[in-house]
């Protein structure tokens, strides 16, 4: 293990190594370079001289259990809550208090291995700015399969927070440049603009400096073999939400019947809305099945409802998160336990085509979505989470239980090398019409409240702000007002009628 000390703009010491250069005129990157280059299978430390005393040296094993990490912590963010003006996903607003995956990086104290740096192109090496550094190729590299965290366990004692540097304006606009769409710049401007009154045209005159990073950047090559021992017999339980579907879940009954590592039970919750009808499941009785299969039938209509009727019903050690139109071969289940014991997370997703569809996704990653139909998961943290009911008939559940499991420390996994199709069968969705209580509002609250809960719920006010932007100006194109002024004053109007009924549905749902 390799320490590397500093004070954010040089080396102040190095344990554990020699270097054969004086190293006290490199930027921080090429001081990292440098130790990669000549130590090629080590775990390299850095730590700010103001933290110094509060590393906690002994933790590095287990937060290091394999070599394709890149760790960090810091009590604030480099790029600060402004961020969220153009970017709305999960990665930006994470858990301090626990292990959380996300891209945004700090100089303060961190960990990583010989493998990553010598991964990275030359180009980051150019950054003088260690923690923009750290950032910019977690932003870069996370998408490609570098798996990188926040995780407070770096440090011993964080009761007396210390605050590390942040970015300047201009270095917030230039990150904004180097990493998402041109388009994103002008909306930083313009977020800036509306919401604080503030006008930054010299740092975002300076961006056309700039171009996009990353370009050379290609997938880690690192084998990945963790450290980590589950602790576990994976036995496992799948949970299908089915409604008018008996063919096709019959077909699921047959893949999960023809598994190499078999499930030990398989919940059924059916549904039907009809208050005299009864199960058309016949063939759960009438053959014999590998497995137990619980079934439930229930005329209360739901996904929300369902899967925790069904969560509620598990038993073993793991849970199967399935659907009742999904296909998948004899292996599944064991390669995806292959997965979890090679990565030693609790928490994974397959990749989810629909049948012609190419992949989107090809590396295994930390995604910033979660599927109820395509998911693994330990059955121990079905105690802290399940589907919220504010969202029933409504948008956001799965994004919502993923940011559950996100904010325990729970990290999800997407495995893009074991696949599920869903054949996305007829009389999907709803598949029943179900009002909800603003469907008779005479101005429709815009977004849907459902959607406008989760975010109240999980974003900062900002990425809050930046998402009413981009709504307002994307949805302006599919409306019939076109007068730009009346138009922003009804969207206005539908944006504080959907504040108003999320505010409702927290009240409902929530003590």
């Amino acid at each position: 293990m390799i320490v590397v000390y500093h004070n954010y703009k040089r080396v102040t010491e190095i344990t554990g190594i020699e270097l054969r250069d004086d190293v006290t005129t490199f930027t921080l990157p090429q001081v990292l370079k440098k130790i990669a280059t000549e130590y090629r299978n080590e775990i390299i430390v850095w730590c700010a001289d103001e933290v110094k005393e509060l590393l906690n040296l002994l933790i590095l094993p287990e937060v290091m259990h394999h070599h394709n990490l890149l760790v960090s912590y810091a009590f604030n963010n480099y790029m600060g809550e402004a961020i969220g003006y153009v970017d709305a996903s999960l990665y930006c607003n994470e858990n301090k208090e626990f292990p959380y995956g996300t891209w945004q990086m700090s100089g303060m104290v961190g960990v990583t291995s010989s493998e990553v740096l010598n991964n990275i192109t030359d180009e980051f090496y150019e950054i003088t700015n260690f923690t923009y550094f750290l950032n910019s190729v977690a932003k870069i590299y996370m998408p490609l399969g570098l798996l990188c965290y926040s995780d407070p366990r770096l440090l011993i004692n964080r009761e007396n927070g210390v605050e590390t540097p942040v970015a300047s304006v201009s270095e917030l606009f230039r990150f904004v440049k180097e990493h998402y769409k041109t388009t994103w710049s002008w909306l930083l401007l313009l977020n800036f603009l509306i919401y604080e009154k503030k006008l930054y045209v010299g740092s975002f005159l300076k961006t056309f400096l700039f171009k996009k990073r990353g370009l050379k950047a290609s997938s880690m090559n690192i084998e990945v073999s963790s450290t980590k021992k589950i602790d576990s017999d994976f036995s496992i339980d799948v949970i299908i939400p089915t409604i008018g579907r008996k063919e096709y879940l019959y077909d699921v009954l047959t893949d999960l019947k023809n598994q190499i590592h078999l499930p030990v039970k398989v919940i059924i919750v059916e549904q039907n809305p009809v208050p005299e009808s009864v199960s058309e499941l016949d063939y759960i009785t009438k053959e014999a099945w590998p497995f137990e299969i619980d079934h439930t039938f229930t005329h209360q209509t739901g996904a929300c409802n369902a899967r925790n009727i069904a969560l509620s019903k598990v038993t073993s050690d793991w849970v199967f998160l399935n659907d009742d139109d999904n296909r998948f071969d004899g292996n599944l289940i064991s390669e995806v336990f292959k997965r979890i014991k090679k990565y030693g997370v609790q928490v994974v997703m397959t990749s989810y085509c629909k049948p012609s569809e190419q992949k989107t996704y090809i590396h295994t990653f930390q995604p910033p979505f979660f599927g109820s139909g395509n998911s693994f998961m330990k059955s121990s943290l079905l105690k802290k989470v399940k589907f919220n009911m504010a969202l029933e008939f409504g948008y956001g559940e799965d994004t919502e239980f993923g940011l559950q499991l996100r904010n325990l420390g729970e990290d999800v996994i997407y495995l893009a090398d074991v696949d599920i199709t869903h054949l996305n069968a007829p009389r999907g969705g709803f598949r029943t019409k179900f009002v909800q209580a603003w469907d008779n509002d005479a101005l429709q609250p815009k977004p849907s409240p459902t959607i406008m809960y989760v975010m109240q719920k999980y974003s900062t006010l900002k990425q809050l702000y930046g998402y009413k932007t981009t709504l307002m100006l994307k949805f302006y194109r599919s409306q019939s007002i076109k007068n730009p002024f009346k138009y922003m004053k009804v969207f206005k109007q539908r944006w504080e009628r959907s504040i108003i009924w999320a505010n409702k549905l927290k009240e409902k749902h929530e003590v």
